[in-house]
């Protein structure tokens, strides 16, 4: 994988972060609820971290405990989805542009990796490592922006889209339609490489929005324009 696994001070750290990448994986699908004592048992431990962990996933809207004490994924409503993706728009091209400047061509060669790892799992069907590797694609790039406020509200707003972005990628991969037209990735790269500001900022405002019309499109909202 194109991250390294960062070293934790605490197990609960540990858990907290292994939580996080799954939900980006897609592992928590909506409509399903989960144990505590189910995701101590899948990550192998105590709950106490697990308790802990999940708390501050819930404060950050990834997930919400029931009455029963199961934990699932939060219901996204219309409103819900647009607000999120406005946000995303505003935070991810202000990021991307406060990065540009700062991409070697070391950090170029490590986003032409993490691009050619997610159109092999589009080639491969690998729809958990599809939806991964899109968000680190992104999450690589905005990391030398070195905004310390705005990055975790970003990976915030995945952590609440990734669980419906894994439905949508799931139907997409049985229909037989899991593919993409062009590569966005590969453009907003190009646009790096030139140094084109204006460029790379409407690319990810695009990539956005397309993803938005695919979920509105699915859920039978209506469609951004």
């Amino acid at each position: 994988m194109s991250t390294e696994r960062p070293r934790f001070k605490t197990q609960q750290e540990a858990v907290y972060f292994e939580l996080r990448e799954a939900i980006l994986r897609g592992k928590f699908q909506p409509g399903n609820s989960v144990t505590l004592r189910g995701v101590a048992e899948m990550l192998d431990v105590s709950l106490m971290p697990v308790r802990e962990s999940l708390r501050r996933l819930t404060a950050e809207r990834a997930l919400q405990l029931l009455d029963n004490r199961r934990i699932a994924v939060p219901t996204m409503s219309e409103s819900r989805l647009e607000e999120i993706y406005i946000t995303r728009f505003t935070l991810e091209s202000f990021a991307a542009e406060k990065a540009m400047a700062n991409i070697d061509a070391a950090a170029m060669g490590r986003l032409e990796e993490i691009n050619r790892l997610h159109n092999r799992a589009i080639a491969e069907r690998d729809v958990e490592n599809y939806i991964y590797l899109n968000f680190d694609f992104h999450r690589q790039i905005y990391s030398y922006s070195g905004l310390e406020v705005i990055l975790p509200l970003i990976e915030s707003l995945w952590l609440q889209i990734a669980p419906f972005m894994r439905m949508i990628s799931d139907r997409f991969a049985q229909e037989g339609d899991f593919d993409e037209s062009e590569d966005k990735h590969l453009e907003i790269l190009e646009a790096i490489g030139k140094q084109n500001a204006t460029r790379l900022k409407h690319l990810i405002q695009d990539d956005i929005l397309d993803g938005v019309r695919i979920q509105q499109e699915m859920m039978g909202w209506q469609v951004s324009s």
